[in-house]
C-alpha cells in the first residue's frame, strides 16, 4: 500500500515536499530559464576552457590574495569582491561576459561580485560550486607553488571513463 498523504483527524496533510505545491509549468519555465541565464556549471566552464581558443567569457576569482594563492582556475583573473568597484573597468572588457567564482556553495562572494559587476554594466554569470567543486571534479588548478590537480570525487563528478555527467 502506497500512501501519499497523512490523515490527521480527517484532514489531509501533504508531505514536506508537496506542502507547497509545484509551480505551474509556465512559471517553472520562467524560473529555470532565468536561473540558467545567471549561473554556469563547473563542468560546462571546464569544457569551454578546455576546447581551446576563445571561450567567449572570462573567469574571475573573487577571493582574497591568500585564497588565490591556495588555488585558482588556470587563466582566471584575480579580482576580489571588495575591489570590483575600483578595478573592474581596468581589468575587464565590458564586451566580454564574466563568470565569477569564490570558494564554494557556502560562500556568496561570487554572488556579491556578480552583483557589483552587473551594476557596472558587465554581463555576468556565477559559477555554481565555486573553486571547491572545480577541485572536487578533478579539474586542474594553479597555486603559488605551481599547478595542481586532485582525483575527482566519485560522489560529485562523472566516472573517469565518461566525457560528461549526461545532464
Amino acid at each position: 500500500m502506497v500512501m501519499t498523504a497523512t490523515t490527521t483527524t480527517d484532514a489531509v496533510t501533504p508531505n514536506a515536499v508537496l506542502r507547497v505545491p509545484p509551480a505551474s509549468p509556465a512559471a517553472a519555465v520562467a524560473h529555470f530559464g532565468a536561473s540558467l541565464a545567471f549561473h554556469a556549471d563547473v563542468s560546462d566552464v571546464a569544457s569551454a576552457l578546455a576546447a581551446g581558443g576563445d571561450p567567449g567569457f572570462v573567469v574571475v576569482d573573487t577571493r582574497s590574495a591568500a585564497s588565490w594563492d591556495q588555488g585558482h582556475l588556470p587563466g582566471a583573473v584575480h579580482l576580489p569582491t571588495a575591489l570590483v568597484p575600483e578595478q573592474a573597468e581596468q581589468l575587464l572588457d565590458k564586451a566580454v561576459p564574466v563568470v565569477t567564482y569564490c570558494w564554494g556553495p557556502g560562500c556568496n562572494g561570487a554572488t556579491r561580485a556578480a552583483l557589483a559587476l552587473a551594476q557596472l554594466g558587465f554581463q555576468v554569470k556565477e559559477m555554481l560550486g565555486g573553486f571547491e567543486y572545480w577541485a572536487r571534479e578533478g579539474f586542474a588548478y594553479e597555486t603559488w607553488e605551481g599547478p595542481g590537480r586532485r582525483e575527482a570525487d566519485p560522489l560529485t563528478a562523472p566516472a573517469a571513463d565518461t566525457d560528461d555527467c549526461g545532464c
